[in-house]
């Protein structure tokens, strides 16, 4: 079962795990992904709110409508994604993740990074 919060709309909790698939590169650039009535189903909620999440995915460039085929993922989707994603973890989060880490006095030799 797939949980929603209120943090934001449905369709963007969707649109943000479809892009973290992508990022992962599932499906792989150029293949299809499942259709809105697939996604719809295997996240419990209505088709319309799956059919704007992927056209948020549009909006971003990272898929393409197919007429009378599906949405498949763009060349370069990945890669985009992976910009748009470093960008945004070290202009929002790592600021405010070493804050954090500077008030509870932990080190760079206190982080273990191969245990991640």
């Amino acid at each position: 079962m797939h949980s929603w919060n209120d943090q934001a709309p449905i369709y963007q909790q969707l649109a943000d795990r479809l892009a973290s698939q992508l990022l992962d590169g599932d499906p792989p650039e150029g293949e299809a992904l499942p259709s809105v009535r697939a996604l719809a189903s295997q996240y419990l909620i209505n088709p319309l709110t799956v059919s704007r999440a992927l056209q948020s995915l549009v909006d971003e460039g990272l898929v393409e409508s197919r007429r009378g085929m599906g949405m498949y993922v763009r060349d370069g989707a990945r890669i985009r994604l992976l910009r748009s994603e470093r960008e945004h973890f070290l202009q929002e989060e790592w600021p405010r993740l070493r804050e954090k880490l500077r008030r509870l006095g932990l080190r760079p030799q206190d982080l273990n990074w191969e245990d991640a």
